[in-house]
């Protein structure tokens, strides 16, 4: 069973910032890619991926407001905003690809998709 559990949202005024954070645990292998989605008025967008290796792929909308980090000793994908927009109000939601071992752990499963519940980040104008 693999968990994410994400931290740091929150109330925040036009031109603060936050640090989101997700940490994975349970029974994986390797997570291939970690990073952030948001959802707002029903619509969910990708705010930032980041490949074990290579480069973070980034929402348009972020235009080099956010910064998305990696701790791999520890699972864990760090999100910072700055500059923050009214706009940015979202749920925040970690998402993590995982590659898992079969039941028998002969076979290597994956990437699947996991996900976090999600951390409420409000920006007040």
């Amino acid at each position: 069973q693999v968990q994410l559990a994400e931290s740091g949202g929150g109330l925040v005024q036009a031109g603060g910032s936050l640090r989101l954070s997700c940490a994975a645990s349970g029974n994986f292998v390797s997570i291939e890619s970690m990073g952030w989605y948001r959802q707002a008025q029903g619509k969910l967008k990708m705010v930032a991926m980041l490949p074990s290796a290579g480069s973070p792929n980034y929402g348009d909308f972020v235009k080099g407001r956010f910064t998305v980090s990696r701790d791999n000793a520890k699972n864990t994908v760090l999100l910072g905003m700055s500059r923050l927009k009214p706009e940015d109000t979202a749920v925040y939601y970690c998402r993590a690809d995982l590659s898992y071992l079969s039941e028998d752990g002969v076979n290597l499963i994956g990437p699947s998709d996991y996900w976090g519940q999600g951390t409420q980040v409000t920006v007040s104008s």
